[in-house]
């Protein structure tokens, strides 16, 4: 594997470390801005907001620059929205600073996804990318809790000067090890690259995305009430369950990668089968401290095996415009996050237990699949009488050949 895809996972865990870590600061921001924890709630949908319309928006506007230039560029954004979150003076520049810090978001993992396959070999185009993802998964495991803890000793200000750092060296590794490319060679302009997301396949699978990770999202909203009014675990170790499950979802990405490159509709169809399993017998495994701790791992490591599968899906079903479609995922795995949790809070607002919102997630996974179905069939169906379907075998650019020789 080409030690570029490190400077891609450094800028990966810098995003994954802001996205995350606001939920922890949420309190230290509302007292320091004098207003209510809710309204400090509305910063985290300001990031997801950006990242939506940044992720497609920047994709296709960029589509015809080195994707190097792109990359450093949506770096560079990055680290301005997270100093000017740093240097907010109230909650209304904070909440425009973190709307800017989520647009570069989606397209740097976009745009990072096509330069990490066109570096290796067809045989290795999954775990290039779950490398790249290896930098949000370890994020959740080693950066938001020190940059929490950051925040609560020296000021959540100082959390965004550190992040912004992070940028810096992120910025810093791209220019050094991401090879000089040339301009896309397949780009066509803005309408071009909109027309690519036309096809009913591209849409399927951005819908099983939707689905399969906001079964995810739907459960893992509410996981501390879960950890302490159903497993009894008290308060203070709801962080360390939460670092557990950012280690499942490393292992769940690495292994979705690796196995992903033998056998990619495989992967995907047996990652979400064990995403409704897994929370399917949720509500039992809260029942001690013991299984809940197992629980939260494997709910990382199902839902994170679908990552990368997902991901490869999309750029093949638009591969005249991959970046794009790319970064559209990452659209759609945002709307998984508000939309799963917002299916989640629908069941405990019905009175029903704790617990009922991995119910909840279990029916959206259930869901994914029955979409991936659908797409299965859709692909099948274009096929010629004795063909065979082909996923992700698209050629490897000229400059992807520049870099294994």
């Amino acid at each position: 594997m080409p030690l570029a895809l490190l400077a891609l996972a450094v800028g990966a865990f810098g995003i994954g470390t802001t996205e995350f870590v606001m939920m922890g600061l949420l309190p230290d921001v509302a007292d320091d801005l004098h207003i209510s924890i809710p309204s400090a709630g509305h910063l985290v949908s300001a990031y997801a907001l950006g990242v939506v319309i940044g992720a497609p928006l920047l994709a296709a506007v960029t589509a015809r620059m080195s994707r190097r230039t792109v990359l450093m560029g949506l770096m560079g954004l990055f680290v301005a929205g997270n100093a000017l979150s740093a240097l907010a003076p109230d909650n209304g520049w904070l909440l425009a600073a973190r709307f800017l810090s989520g647009l570069p978001h989606g397209a740097f993992f976009g745009v990072g996804a096509v330069v990490a396959t066109n570096m290796v070999a067809p045989e290795r185009k999954a775990r290039s990318v779950s490398l790249m993802f290896l930098g949000l998964t370890v994020a959740n495991v080693a950066g938001v809790p020190v940059a929490t803890l950051m925040g609560q000793h020296l000021g959540w200000r100082a959390t965004f000067l550190g992040v912004s750092a992070i940028g810096l060296a992120a910025i810093a590794a791209l220019a050094s090890l991401i090879p000089h490319d040339h301009e896309h060679a397949t780009a066509r302009g803005l309408r071009g690259e909109l027309a690519a997301l036309r096809s009913v396949p591209v849409w399927l699978s951005l819908g099983t995305t939707v689905a399969g990770f906001g079964a995810l999202f739907a459960a893992y909203s509410y996981i501390t009430p879960m950890l302490t009014d159903a497993a009894g675990y008290a308060d203070a170790s709801v962080t360390l369950l939460l670092a557990l499950f950012g280690v499942g979802a490393t292992a769940g990405n690495l292994l979705g990668g690796r196995l992903a490159d033998h056998s990619l509709r495989g992967t995907l169809f047996g990652g979400l089968t064990s995403l409704v399993a897994v929370l399917a017998v949720f509500p039992l495994l809260m029942r001690t401290e013991f299984t809940a701790a197992v629980a939260v791992v494997l709910l990382g490591m199902a839902a994170f095996a679908t990552g990368s599968p997902l991901q490869l899906m999309v750029m093949d079903k638009a591969s005249s415009a991959p970046s794009l479609a790319s970064s559209a995922n990452q659209a759609a795995f945002n709307l998984a996050n508000a939309g799963g949790a917002w299916i989640g809070g629908l069941a405990l607002a019905a009175g029903f237990s704790v617990t009922s919102p991995a119910l909840a997630g279990a029916a959206l996974a259930v869901l994914g699949l029955g979409v991936a179905s659908l797409a299965h069939a859709v692909d099948r169906r274009a096929l010629p009488a004795g063909g065979h379907e082909r996923i992700v075998a698209s050629h490897v650019p000229q400059e992807a050949e520049t870099v294994r020789h």
